[in-house]
């Protein structure tokens, strides 16, 4: 009955380790935005934001309540490109821009139809 009792208690062990991801991908997402502008890749304005794709990879919790956070964004324009950017950056609880943001053009493509 102790062995039953271990194995549901193990079972259920990644339920509770689970910790309930805050959203802040609005600070990375708009520093990615400007620093493909300032870096002459895309126009802002021609970007599409209702076909974002957000992703956050991954999540790590660091010394006094900060967070390494690493995102994955697809940006689409207008004329169908689409734009894959990695974003690194350090967020809290209560502030999303507790630092600078580093992003990562991973790729930049065409749609053609």
């Amino acid at each position: 009955m102790k062995k039953i009792k271990t194995l549901i208690l193990l079972g259920m062990f990644p339920i509770f380790s689970l910790a309930k991801a805050f959203d802040c991908h609005s600070w990375p997402m708009n520093m990615a935005e400007v620093w493909m502008k300032n870096a002459g890749i895309v126009n802002i304005q021609s970007l599409d934001e209702s076909k974002t794709k957000i992703t956050l990879l991954a999540s790590e919790k660091k010394k006094n309540g900060l967070y390494t956070q690493i995102f994955h964004f697809i940006f689409y324009d207008k004329k169908g490109r689409s734009y894959e950017v990695i974003t690194k950056n350090e967020a809290s609880d209560d502030e999303c821009s507790m630092s600078s943001v580093n992003s990562y053009l991973v790729s930049k493509s065409d749609i053609n139809y």
